[in-house]
């Protein structure tokens, strides 16, 4: 029973406003018409036409009760008002299309229209109760179901309200997930730029630079030639595997194999491909060493690499130096070259921190020196480019927070 009223209510509000109102008009016409066929008392008149043609009339304007509550609601008191001066038909139990109207007033109309058609309507019930009956008894149930008909229809009001709160709401909410999702597909968008600028940079970098050492190796040291070619071929299988991990992802095979992102333990391959071709690479690690969250590890290995990277395409370095200090609540990554010091780039402003300077050294166009910061930024941290320690070679020096809890602070 209670899944076919839902049905039916479900029907109805599918019906549209301009069916609803007719079908509650055929509705009321039907109640009416019930004393008319009824038969009546030997003593009283029998119900004539013109008497149900005027009670027609007091019920049709509720077709349009939605569009002019104030003008239907008159309309049917003043038909009601004629019927009973003029007509001798029987009377009904209820005004039904009457409080119907009042009905309306209360649900759409304004506080100032709502009080001036109450005053009218008391007016009208007391004048209709003294020209019928006369008695208490008519005008306290008048009164009462007016005053239902009244109290449902601010109900009704306060209920739509809600509901168009609520789905304001909701709408709100939905706007905002779509917009969070959309900036949430544009980060992972810049994610996945860095890191294939990264891995690509740096393959490419230490490619070029054993290719272009290949011919002069083959005539002078034939062994050294077989080993640049050997470094481009891993530099090549180790920037396919990290693209297939990053962008394995993006696959819709749940089946895709899936591979941690290179973190500090891989940075001895890292540099060891770097020696390969041509600078000195030292690597040290001081402070309390110990394992740090994955997405931080991951970090560490980017900057360096994008440092060694600049290393090899721009600074002609003989040396490098890798050094990341452990502290308490961070880790500092430094890596300082012997090359050529800083120039004008493209990169200019991509320091942060109160002493950083705007001096890297880059080609332009690059974007590698900026996502060095941004990498930084997003763990809390700080990067600094510029020359040495003794003003000579180039430096780049990035401080992590390791404690999750500092981020933002």
């Amino acid at each position: 029973m209670t899944r076919a009223w839902g049905e039916l209510g479900a029907w109805i509000r599918r019906a549209g406003p301009r069916r609803q109102d007719l079908g509650l008009t055929l509705l009321v016409q039907l109640a009416v018409t019930m004393p008319f066929v009824v038969p009546r008392s030997a003593e009283l008149p029998p119900a004539d036409w013109p008497s149900y043609a005027l009670t027609t009339l007091g019920v049709l304007p509720l077709v349009w009760r939605r569009r002019a509550p104030v003008t239907v609601l008159v309309a049917i008191l003043a038909a009601g008002g004629v019927y009973n001066l003029a007509g001798d038909g029987p009377g009904q139990p209820l005004p039904y299309a009457g409080l119907i109207a009042f009905y309306t007033v209360a649900l759409q109309c304004t506080a100032r229209v709502r009080l001036t058609v109450g005053g009218l309507t008391v007016l009208t019930v007391v004048l209709s109760v003294y020209w019928n009956t006369g008695t208490a008894r008519e005008l306290l149930f008048t009164f009462f179901v007016s005053g239902a008909a009244y109290a449902l229809g601010r109900l009704q009001h306060t209920r739509q309200a809600y509901t168009a709160a609520l789905l304001d709401r909701a709408a709100q909410l939905e706007r905002a997930n779509r917009i969070e999702a959309e900036q949430a597909a544009a980060r992972e968008r810049a994610r996945i730029a860095r890191e294939m600028h990264d891995i690509l940079s740096h393959a490419v970098s230490i490619m070029i630079v054993q290719a272009e050492a290949g011919p002069v190796a083959v005539r002078r040291a034939p062994e050294r030639a077989e080993a640049a070619f050997e470094a481009i071929s891993e530099t090549g299988r180790d920037a396919m595997a990290q693209l297939r991990t990053m962008l394995g992802v993006l696959r819709t095979d749940e089946a895709a194999p899936r591979t941690p992102q290179p973190g500090i333990g891989e940075l001895a391959g890292l540099l060891e491909r770097v020696r390969g071709s041509g600078p000195e690479v030292l690597y040290e690690r001081t402070g309390s060493v110990r394992a740090l969250p994955a997405a931080l590890e991951a970090t560490v290995h980017r900057v360096v690499q994008e440092a060694l990277t600049n290393v090899v395409k721009h600074s002609g370095a003989s040396a490098v130096a890798v050094r990341l200090e452990y502290g308490e609540r961070e880790l500092t990554v430094t890596v300082t070259d012997d090359g050529r010091g800083p120039g004008t780039g493209a990169d200019a402003g991509a320091g942060t921190g109160p002493d950083a300077t705007s001096l890297p050294r880059a080609r332009p166009g690059g974007h590698g020196l900026i996502g060095i910061r941004e990498r930084a930024a997003a763990h809390g941290g700080t990067a600094r480019t510029g020359p040495g320690p003794d003003g000579t070679g180039f430096e780049v020096r990035v401080v992590l927070v390791t404690s999750g809890a500092e981020v933002g602070k």
